[in-house]
């Protein structure tokens, strides 16, 4: 039944322009971030660290912009009381939702291999790293994606969620960079620095955008989107109920 919901979510996006505007964007921002800003060729190094550096900030408003609608828009246009007379369980369609959406995040990282192709023209880079970071890639993209269904589910206005949604993932991004942790220094013990920075996407991607797929670091990944896709359905539990 996940299958089939999943199908049914994954055809919807490209039924609509939404994951086609969505892996647009994604591929121009890659674009200029990798070779203006994050000078790609200036460096003199054959990797795509300079691609995966923006990644969280990629992701930081396009996710949200591409999840705002997975319960949102059900519950606006009162598809969603239809769907709970169907033949399975909210866990089900939000599992659904969520591997649709993921599949989309996970066509458009696929969709910049010729970043790949090039880095391998210019020079002789170690691809088992890249590829590395780009599993660590597709995990961080859903443990925002995760977020944003939560926050979907909380609301049927899709800008609400929205906002929601980057608000959360920038205290999980913010939490772990060094502005964050330079503020903290003179009053927090270095125990709860570590703690804090624990909770940051950043700092679990880091080492991921390096080639090293850790097990604490995929772990904490997976427990992530683990967690915020319940707190999602007892949102919708709690809704249905009401």
């Amino acid at each position: 039944m996940v299958g089939t919901l999943f199908r049914r979510e994954f055809a919807s996006y490209f039924a609509t322009p939404v994951a086609y505007v969505f892996i647009l964007i994604f591929l121009m921002l890659s674009g200029v971030f990798s070779f203006f800003i994050g000078n790609f060729y200036e460096r003199g190094q054959a990797d795509l660290l300079p691609f995966f550096n923006f990644h969280p900030w990629l992701y930081l408003f396009l996710v949200p912009a591409m999840a705002m609608r997975s319960w949102s828009e059900e519950r606006k246009s009162g598809t969603i009381e239809l769907l709970m007379t169907l033949p399975v369980t909210i866990w089900q369609v939000m599992l659904g939702k969520f591997l649709a959406a993921w599949a989309v995040l996970g066509l458009a990282l696929v969709l910049t291999f010729p970043l790949w192709v090039t880095v391998n023209y210019l020079g002789n880079p170690d691809n088992g790293i890249i590829l590395a970071a780009y599993i660590g890639s597709w995990l961080m993209a859903g443990a925002f994606l995760a977020i944003g269904i939560c926050m979907s589910a909380l609301t049927k206005s899709q800008v609400v969620a929205f906002i929601l949604a980057v608000v959360v993932c920038f205290l999980f991004v913010l939490s772990g960079s060094s502005i964050v942790l330079d503020s903290f220094k003179g009053w927090m013990s270095p125990m709860l620095l570590d703690t804090l920075a624990s909770f940051s996407f950043l700092t679990h991607f880091e080492s991921m955008a390096k080639g090293v797929l850790a097990l604490n670091d995929v772990g904490y990944f997976l427990i992530a989107i683990g967690i915020w896709l319940y707190a999602g359905f007892l949102a919708v539990e709690q809704k249905k109920a009401e």
